[in-house]
């Protein structure tokens, strides 16, 4: 797995995640008969809040983005995009554990949608997430959070 690092977003990681989420989405978007080229970009762009987001970055370079945005019963899980030339390397699955391991730490839920089809919905089911709810377009999972065992 390539050498991998979350830091804290900023408005400059705005554009090239916008890039990276319209690459991404497109093969799901496309099979759903719903890509629009504009809307997938601004989509981001009107809900992209770096207090929220992670940079992934690989290598040292840029490589994506992912949100934990607090609500009310839950933190969401959003914008959770990856270069595809990343996919199927193992940087997904690690950014998602770490992200995980520190909700479980503090003991709160994980809300998340994902495209219905969508390959990424094996990699939360794989993470402990079940469905709440789905329609032609999107599927909605929750976690619980995990207990782990202390050591002593």
């Amino acid at each position: 797995m390539a050498d991998w690092e979350l830091r804290p977003a900023t408005p400059a990681d705005l554009e090239p995640a916008v890039a990276i989420r319209a690459e991404a989405m497109r093969p799901d978007l496309v099979r759903l008969g719903r890509y629009d080229d504009v809307r997938v970009r601004q989509r981001l762009r009107d809900s992209f809040d770096p207090a929220h987001t992670w940079a992934i970055e690989v290598s040292g370079a840029f490589a994506g983005c992912v949100a934990l945005r607090p609500a009310d019963d839950a933190h969401w899980l959003e914008h959770f995009y990856l270069d595809p030339a990343l996919h199927g390397h193992g940087v997904g699955t690690a950014v998602l554990r770490a992200l995980l391991e520190r909700c479980d730490a503090d003991g709160l839920r994980v809300r998340l949608n994902v495209l219905n089809g969508s390959p990424a919905r094996r990699l939360y089911e794989r993470h402990g997430f079940g469905l709440e709810s789905e329609d032609p377009v999107d599927v909605f999972m929750v976690r619980e959070p995990v207990e782990r065992e202390q050591k002593s």
